[in-house]
């Protein structure tokens, strides 16, 4: 039972500041929904605009949540369940709509992959073990909205993308490991900084791909994309191939 007494007793500007973070928090269902209505509209480019604020947003608000003890100044209000509320609709049911919208996949393919990118993520949101004791996440994390935008960039084949997208369905289930960016302390003075390159390189490819091939429009920009993420796939095998703590002596 919470003791609402201790509750009421708090600093007002305590208790303001942690619902001020559930409503930064919560902003991002709106983003999801203007992603929506873009894609909805047939404007691609927009709609990653909007995930991508969603992205940010979903980003940096876990470290505001901590700075402001939400959950002890709030313990009424579960913030990660609408975290986590907010992440299926962000990261899968608004991709999958891509997927399906805009025929990300072969003729005939859209609507069960669509519908499968959903089903498969129900475990990752349902798993308890989802993430490592050193944050890194267990298992293809969902991270459908990457997938898509990599598609977009990319431009690749239809085919491509549903082998690609039934590979990431099964590294749901494998544990293999993936990096968090803000959490992980490994390489982290390296990882942050890798990370606002990636982030910065990948708007601006969004912006020129709209009407040529990333790599054509602007080849610096984009194998300097290519090479953050390599960085990034780079990371999450070396902690695959890694053991947890406490395993290696067994």
């Amino acid at each position: 039972m919470i003791d609402k007494s201790n509750h009421k007793d708090l600093p007002k500007k305590d208790v303001a500041a942690a619902w001020a973070v559930h409503a930064f928090t919560a902003s991002g269902i709106v983003l999801g929904f203007l992603a929506l209505v873009a894609i909805l509209e047939g404007d691609r480019i927009a709609a990653f605009l909007w995930l991508g604020l969603a992205l940010f947003v979903d980003g940096i608000d876990g470290t505001l949540a901590r700075r402001a003890r939400v959950s002890e100044v709030t313990p009424q209000f579960d913030g990660a369940t609408l975290d986590n509320v907010i992440d299926y609709f962000t990261y899968v049911v608004v991709p999958a709509m891509m997927v399906y919208w805009f025929d990300l996949v072969p003729a005939g393919w859209e609507t069960a992959t669509a519908a499968g990118i959903m089903a498969v993520s129900l475990y990752t949101f349902a798993n308890a073990g989802m993430k490592t004791s050193d944050y890194y996440f267990a298992g293809f994390p969902a991270l459908w909205n990457l997938v898509v935008l990599y598609f977009h960039i990319m431009q690749s084949d239809p085919w491509i993308n549903l082998t690609v997208i039934a590979i990431c369905g099964v590294l749901t289930f494998v544990p293999w490991k993936y990096v968090h960016p803000l959490r992980v302390r490994d390489w982290r003075a390296v990882t942050i900084p890798m990370t606002i390159l990636w982030g910065g390189t990948t708007l601006r490819l969004l912006i020129v791909s709209k009407d040529d091939t990333a790599l054509d429009a602007s080849p610096i920009i984009f194998w300097r994309w290519v090479a953050a993420s390599a960085y990034f796939l780079v990371i999450c095998v070396l902690r695959s191939v890694r053991p947890e703590a406490g395993e290696a002596g067994d």
